[in-house]
């Protein structure tokens, strides 16, 4: 994969759980960055589909590329700009060698991630 393409920056976050030390309250999970500035390409859907998923719950779809992170999990979000993806199913190793890249399905739009 040629390092032009991974020309965007994301985040890759998880959620985690923890106790404050001091009350001994068990926190409920926070969004913790795991991976910062992360290059990457993202590629949304066209300015059409996007026209046409402007329903009251919309959803859009897009595919975003990384260079390979072992541990990436579908529990985990990724935050590009101002927007929020989920990511859907299992992060899909290429087919050459399963160890240079990972394409990642990600949601916007109904959640927070």
């Amino acid at each position: 994969m040629k390092a032009g393409r991974l020309r965007h920056r994301v985040d890759i976050q998880s959620k985690v759980s923890g106790q404050d030390p001091v009350t001994g309250e068990v926190i409920e999970g926070q969004w913790v960055t795991v991976w910062a500035r992360c290059p990457a390409a993202v590629e949304p859907l066209s300015a059409r589909d996007l026209y046409a998923a402007q329903a009251a719950q919309s959803e859009a779809i897009a595919r975003i590329t990384i260079r390979y992170r072992k541990g990436v999990l579908p529990a985990m979000r990724i935050l590009h700009r101002d927007k929020v993806y989920s990511i859907v199913g299992q992060p899909l190793a290429d087919a050459q060698s399963g160890l240079e890249h990972l394409t990642l399905q990600v949601t916007t739009g109904v959640n927070d991630g």
